[in-house]
């Protein structure tokens, strides 16, 4: 193996075994950000010994290893030991287990918990929600500062930053490694769907930059999320997320045409959605709803999608049971978006005259003023009645408000259409 492919390997590696490794380390040394740095080390150690000794046979364990006694020999010196930890009882309890003899033992248990405990960390609410992406996407993405950026096309500084300061305010604000029990479960694994959510969406539906869709970001959120879901099987939330993230994927090689162009849900080509990705959805879909319980938001998202998954054309999509989800969905998650999305599923069921004065009465809602989607679809109603004129504006005002290239060219080119079509002599 030549040096250049060693270097993929080990990224492979990383990218894989990056969360395991910082999970345990957090568990020994109680603080993310010094687990993260010896996480590092390991795999500059890797980089260094790696192109000479040969990529090992189980390079995760090698990793594991490797920060493991990096781990201890900082412990033993006491680095960072006292103002780490107050309690003197506890420096003797983590003396005492750096002399177990069964240390190597000890350190690989629970793994899934430690991991777990991670994620919860990651997305602690006593983050900014920005700041909370940037780390799950570090520490359990294993993605470098500058994929974050890139990805989310923020200056490399800014991404930095945020994550510094993410491990700075957990450490000052002494948030234990473990796992929330009770209403506080609630809460926090709201927050940490929250954080998988948004990356996903920015993947899916890029908010800004020259390109629609990240898969990157999706595959990551993804990825991120079935691991959730085994870690916390009885959670019907978790597999909601999961089947909609699942059946949402399925779709990314048919939103973007030869040229990176958008093509919306009714003008794809349904031989391009991955079946497989729907065949996983739909059965993560199955698991939510057989834990029982109402349905919370993510599994009414994720039916909502299942219900264009299971139509083999568009005109096979059982509108009106979308439009009824919708009203469920608002009732649980009131929302604008919520009853704008409801709006298109009505237009679609009975008549686009139905789901216009529903967009109507929206027009008026502070929430939506900068909301592109908004006169977006109201252009569509407005196109589909006739009224050209009226649409082309719409279109055009939905192409200033949006911050996504691709997207503006194609408002844009719905625009030019209305105009040519308002020209055309009527009968």
């Amino acid at each position: 193996m030549t040096a250049s492919e060693t270097h993929r390997a080990i990224n492979a590696v990383w990218r894989i075994e990056s969360a395991r490794l910082i999970a345990g380390l957090t568990r020994i040394v109680r603080d993310v950000g010094l687990a993260e740095e010896l996480a590092q080390d390991a795999l500059v150690a890797a980089l260094e010994q790696w192109p000479e000794s040969g990529t090992p046979d189980n390079p995760g364990a090698w990793l594991m290893a490797t920060a493991k006694h990096r781990a201890i020999d900082v412990l033993r010196r006491g680095r960072r030991l006292e103002h780490k930890h107050e309690e003197l009882g506890h420096e003797i309890e983590l003396r005492r287990e750096l002399s177990a003899p069964d240390l190597d033992a000890a350190i690989d248990d629970d793994m899934g918990d430690d991991l777990l405990r991670l994620v919860f960390i990651s997305c602690h609410p006593v983050l900014s929600t920005e700041a909370r992406v940037a780390l799950t996407l570090r520490l359990l993405g294993g993605l470098t500062t500058e994929e974050i950026a890139r990805a989310f096309l923020v200056p490399e500084p800014t991404i930095a930053q945020r994550i510094v300061r993410a491990k700075r305010t957990l450490a000052k604000e002494r948030v234990p490694f473990e796992v929330p029990r009770g209403a506080e479960l609630d809460a926090r694994l709201s927050s940490v769907l929250e954080v998988l959510y948004l990356v996903f969406n920015e993947g899916y539906s890029a908010t800004a930059g020259d390109d629609w869709v990240r898969p990157g970001l999706c595959e990551d959120a993804l990825r991120l999320g079935r691991i959730l879901a085994e870690l916390v099987p009885k959670e019907p939330e978790v597999h909601g997320l999961v089947a909609l993230m699942e059946i949402q994927a399925s779709r990314l090689r048919a939103r973007v045409g030869p040229s990176g162009e958008p093509i919306l849900l009714l003008a794809q080509s349904r031989a391009r959605w991955d079946q497989l990705l729907i065949r996983r959805g739909l059965a993560a879909l199955e698991r939510a709803e057989a834990l029982g319980g109402a349905p919370g938001p993510y599994a009414l998202q994720a039916a909502l999608a299942a219900c264009h998954a299971r139509a083999r054309t568009p005109e096979e999509t059982d509108w009106a049971r979308i439009a009824a989800l919708y009203e469920v969905l608002a009732q649980v998650m009131p929302s604008p978006i919520v009853e704008l999305n409801r709006a298109v599923a009505l237009s679609m069921a009975f008549g686009p005259a139905v789901g216009l004065e529903l967009v109507d009465a929206l027009t008026s809602e502070p929430s939506l003023k900068g909301y592109h989607f908004l006169p977006s679809v109201r252009g569509d109603l407005l196109g589909k009645l006739g009224r050209f004129e009226e649409a082309r504006a719409e279109f055009e005002r939905a192409a200033a408000l949006t911050r996504n290239a691709r997207e503006r060219e194609m408002l844009l080119e719905r625009a030019a259409e209305c105009a040519r079509l308002s020209l055309r002599p009527s009968h």
